[in-house]
């Protein structure tokens, strides 16, 4: 098969969905498919010739600046594309590369799935404070991009629960993302290296690390822990927070830390390439999330697969995860945090315990099953798909209604917006220049 994987995020940022991406991408390619990752250009991007990687022209995103909006899609970049003969288009996001995937696939009767990564109920504050767009409408907007799709998937049980709720009545499957174990398995690296680069962070062997890594951002929560850090640090004088990542809420992190004056006993390691990431979950005692706005958590898995006990919050997300007092420590209520966190790090026993438990966890989240399984997803979606190849001439009226489609799939963002309205329709308007363009030469499904 060629599949086209069409993504708004992707390495060089870190998070859940570039990694997501990327592994499925490469287990797809080692069964023998064809696989295309469509995503935006980034200036932080330093790898040159990224296998099947097609980088999208972009800007910085108007609300959240670390990340990119793909623009200004033209008939040239179509005619590449067509060159591809795409047989499924898999979205991984619902905005620009969404909206780009989508118009593809109703345009050219392409079949489409969709991954529903992200519960945007929990972002709504990025934009004016949620005084643009509300939780309810982001529900809407998750309904209509999702049903859509020929069929959806779901990391967890609590995203197909939420998108059931939303009204989504396309097949969801739940298929959680896999990951290499090899990747952050701790005999693959070497204690000289792992003591060293300690060293670079101010911790020396003696020093029993709290390890945070992801995206610094509000709905991480990643204010609670350090909210519980002075009582750790009353208890237990060798404990330090090591916080690897970055993002839009570490200066408000960074002030909050000084305001509890623990700068002395925190480490803002800031953001780290993917492909090393592994050997920065080495450096940790132990594992803390207080986020419950994860749809799944891959840092869990990551951190399990690395030997790290886990203390987490109890959400949905992790049900399928984390079981308390047997793959890690679940707190309930921010003002416990501290004391479990101090019972773990008191107790090396307990902390072996549930490391040792939680790596045999980690083995059966894997790549493979995780490739294996989206491959049946596509296969199935072939093989039921209806619509036949679409003809390319379309009459002026088809035209106008695939530019409306497209559109209302932004949902129903306020007129006052204009700006954001006009960047999201830029997909549509290159597809259809590229439909006008191939009519007046009697082109059709064929050529693309």
């Amino acid at each position: 098969m060629n599949i086209g994987l069409f993504t708004d995020t992707y390495f060089p940022q870190i998070n859940g969905v570039g990694t997501s991406t990327y592994t499925l991408a490469k287990e797809l390619r080692s069964l023998g498919h064809n696989v295309y990752i469509f995503t935006p250009t980034d200036p932080k991007n330093v790898l040159e010739n990224e296998q099947g990687v097609i980088r999208m022209p972009s800007m910085p995103c108007i609300f959240i600046h670390q990340y990119r909006f793909g623009v200004v899609y033209s008939p040239k970049t179509l005619k590449k594309i067509a060159k591809l003969h795409l047989d499924i288009i898999h979205t991984q996001t619902e905005f620009s590369l969404g909206i780009f995937g989508k118009t593809l696939s109703k345009a050219f009767g392409i079949p489409m799935v969709h991954t529903y990564h992200t519960m945007y109920e929990d972002y709504v504050h990025y934009i004016v404070n949620g005084a643009l767009i509300t939780k309810s409408m982001s529900h809407s907007f998750s309904r209509i991009f999702c049903n859509f799709a020929r069929e959806c998937i779901a990391p967890t049980a609590k995203v197909k629960d939420s998108l059931l709720q939303y009204g989504v009545t396309k097949p969801i499957h739940i298929i959680p993302t896999g990951i290499n174990i090899d990747k952050f398995r701790k005999t693959n690296y070497p204690m000289a290296d792992t003591l060293k680069l300690r060293s670079s962070f101010g911790l020396n062997q003696n020093h029993k690390v709290i390890l945070v890594l992801g995206r610094i951002a509000k709905e991480k929560s990643i204010d609670v822990i350090v909210n519980s850090m002075p009582e750790i640090f009353q208890n237990e004088p060798d404990a330090r927070l090591l916080i690897v990542g970055d993002g839009p809420g570490r200066a408000a992190l960074e002030k909050q830390v000084n305001s509890l004056e623990i700068t002395n006993r925190v480490v803002f390691a800031g953001a780290k390439p993917w492909n090393e990431i592994g050997k920065y979950y080495q450096l940790g005692d132990i594992f803390v999330s207080a986020s419950i706005s994860e749809t799944q958590g891959l840092t869990f898995v990551e951190a399990m697969a690395a030997g790290l006990p886990i203390v987490a919050k109890k959400d949905e997300s992790i049900e399928g995860v984390i079981k308390n007092d047997e793959t890690g420590i679940v707190f309930e209520t921010d003002d416990t945090l501290a004391i479990k966190i101090l019972d773990i790090l008191k107790d090396n026993k307990k902390r072996n315990y549930l490391a040792k438990n939680g790596a045999v966890f980690a083995e059966n989240i894997s790549a493979e099953v995780f490739g294996k399984s989206v491959e049946t997803v596509y296969k199935n979606v072939l093989e039921t798909y209806e619509g036949s190849a679409m003809q390319l001439h379309l009459s002026h009226h088809g035209i106008q209604g695939i530019y409306r489609r497209a559109e209302c799939s932004l949902i129903k963002i306020k007129r006052k917006n204009r700006k954001l309205k006009h960047i999201a329709l830029k997909p549509a308007k290159a597809v259809i220049k590229y439909i006008e363009d191939k009519n007046e030469n009697g082109g059709t499904h064929n050529d693309f």
